[in-house]
């Protein structure tokens, strides 16, 4: 019997278990709230993340972590990046360290500024050596649970795992290439985030394609930046993880994070907003934790920058526009 865990059951994590599910013998998906338990138990979707998308018949909703982990293969981490430590530390007790262990988590950690797979190491040293393998890529969850094609990448140091899982991972609709970079991955799928944000003020302000193509051009100098100062690859941020993952998280309409920057743009307070999502858009919580970054890796990053000042209210987007265009001129 193969046995997958989905440790997470927001739109993204109830995705990968309806595109997974052909893949295993069983699936099963941990919530943290019993009623979205049941009700996906009962109703086979998830109406509060994922109305719409029927769950197969061999995806089980549960949540208490033990009966999620028992026997895994697999266990894949889809939980919101300010709760992993937690949910992680508590995996520890109930896997074996043969176990593989994939996130598909986008952020970073506030305070540590350590990338998800680094947090899941350091929540499992007491017990283990944990080997992780990293799932990202330009994907919508909804895109991906109807089926529509979608390509990613697994990215691990240990190659044996990432083959492995791209092994068991891909099918019909889901094809995963392999990556040796988990850090080029993991600031690439962080800090597109916040670029996104920009892109979503781009759009509020009524400004077109040459602004849009402007900026997704030089949110990926800021974040190739970063990630080669953290020892990133240029083929992985001109990749499926960085310039793919961008310019979806940019241009779409599904993306959590440019709903963001357009509701900014109209003059909504950050906290208003969020408060109005079901779903996390990380690249508000990211955005203070790549400054801290850039500042200790001594890179410049005046998007990032102005949307952190926007976010708190220093300043309006027209202001911050304003000042990115006037910046002191530049080679590229």
């Amino acid at each position: 019997m193969s046995r997958l865990a989905v440790v997470g059951a927001g739109s993204w994590g109830t995705a990968l278990a309806i595109v997974l599910a052909p893949r295993y013998d069983t699936v099963s998906l941990w919530a943290r709230e019993p009623e979205l338990v049941e009700q996906i138990n009962t109703s086979r979707e998830n109406g509060v993340f994922l109305a719409g998308c029927r769950l197969p018949d061999n995806v089980t909703a549960h949540h208490e972590l033990p009966p999620v982990l028992q026997d895994a293969d697999v266990v894949l981490g889809v939980m919101p990046s300010k709760f992993a430590r937690a949910v992680w530390s508590g995996i520890g007790g109930y896997i074996h360290p043969q176990t593989s262990l994939v996130s598909a988590t986008k952020g970073l950690e506030a305070g540590t500024l350590l990338r998800v797979s680094e947090v899941i190491a350091a929540a499992l040293a007491p017990r283990f050596a944990a080997k992780v393998a990293v799932l990202s890529g330009p994907t919508f969850a909804r895109e991906v649970a109807r089926g529509e094609p979608a390509a990613l990448v697994i990215s691990s140091l240990d190659a044996g795992l990432a083959a492995s899982i791209q092994r068991q991972f891909s099918g019909p609709t889901f094809r995963l290439y392999t990556n040796s970079d988990p850090a080029g991955v993991e600031i690439g799928a962080a800090l597109k985030n916040v670029i996104a944000i920009a892109a979503g003020v781009c759009a509020g302000l009524g400004l077109g394609s040459n602004a849009i193509a402007a900026l997704i051009t030089r949110g990926l100098a800021e974040i190739s930046r970063l990630a080669f100062a953290m020892g990133g690859q240029p083929k992985t941020l001109a990749g499926l993880a960085g310039l793919g993952d961008l310019v979806l998280t940019c241009t779409g309409e599904l993306s959590r994070n440019r709903f963001v920057g357009a509701e900014l743009a109209k003059g909504r307070a950050i906290g208003e907003i969020v408060a109005s999502m079901k779903m996390v858009a990380e690249g508000v919580d990211t955005t203070a934790a790549a400054l801290e970054l850039a500042a200790r890796h001594s890179v410049s990053m005046p998007i990032a920058s102005q949307m952190n000042r926007i976010l708190l209210g220093e300043c309006s987007p027209q202001s911050a526009l304003r000042e990115l265009m006037e910046r002191s001129l530049k080679d590229e």
